[in-house]
């Protein structure tokens, strides 16, 4: 359960949440991780319809966000956040990242992926969007 940050790491408050969020989902701190966030914010993992939103609408309000939490975070036993590059400007940060999960029966999976966190004027995440290809993730699945 690591966050292994490489990339430039300035003070900015977009750039907090994002690591606060991460070093929460490694953690499994759940509650930790909720409470990052603003009541009408979004979670779009990945952006777009996909197996874990098939309309690709997202995952909106604290109950959208829970229940992503329990049906997708949840299930990882262990994660490793490599961030490789990040981006702060605005109220937004874009991070280069490449996570490593690992579930039940040592079955990984590695996703590289763009993650952009959006916050408003209290530092709480609005918008918290994953670029990633679902298809070529699935193609990383390794049994340890």
């Amino acid at each position: 359960m690591t966050v292994s940050w490489e990339a430039p790491d300035g003070d900015h408050p977009a750039r907090r949440a994002a690591r606060a969020s991460m070093e929460a989902a490694a953690g499994g701190r759940r509650e930790e991780w909720l409470a990052l966030f603003a009541p009408d914010a979004v979670v779009e993992d990945p952006v777009g319809p996909s197996m874990l939103d098939p309309e690709g609408k997202g995952h909106r309000g604290p109950d959208g966000r829970a229940r992503f939490w329990d049906e997708n975070i949840a299930r990882v036993r262990k994660f490793h956040f490599q961030v490789k590059d990040s981006f702060a400007n605005g109220p937004a940060c874009a991070n280069v990242v490449t996570i490593t999960t690992t579930m039940d029966g040592g079955i990984t999976m590695t996703i590289d992926c763009l993650t952009v966190y959006t916050v408003d004027e209290n530092g709480l995440v609005t918008s918290f969007r994953a670029h990633w290809e679902p298809d070529r993730a699935m193609g990383t699945l390794t049994k340890a």
